[in-house]
């Protein structure tokens, strides 16, 4: 028997099922290769954790390019794959965004392996 997990960015939306649960359709396939695809790449595996890691669990743009050591661009790229992905969240101040992981995202992905 299949179940619903939560890995978008909203709690009450539901994607896809454990991948050990039953026969994944297309759909739930596509939206959780995405997330996988999204976490793959080192830069943004540094994202979430400095993210997470910083006070409030919330981090400005502006303090992460120094530790990334890339360009402002480049590090906003990297957000808004995470962002599309549902694994963090932006809330814009003034010119400034700010970033936090999407609350149960990320245990929700690991979920999805579980045998």
């Amino acid at each position: 028997m299949a179940t619903s997990l939560t890995v978008l960015e909203s709690p009450a939306t539901t994607c896809c099922s454990p991948i050990t649960g039953g026969a994944m359709s297309s759909e739930d396939a596509t939206a959780l290769a995405a997330k996988f695809k999204a976490i793959g790449d080192p830069t943004r595996l540094r994202l979430l954790s400095l993210v997470a890691a910083h006070a409030d669990g919330e981090a400005c743009v502006c303090d992460l390019n120094e530790p990334l050591d890339l360009s402002q661009p480049t590090v906003s790229h990297h957000l808004k794959i995470l962002v599309d992905a549902g694994l963090l969240t932006r809330t814009k101040r003034g010119t400034w965004s700010y970033y936090a992981i999407v609350p149960g995202a990320l245990p929700a992905l690991a979920d999805t392996l579980q045998v």
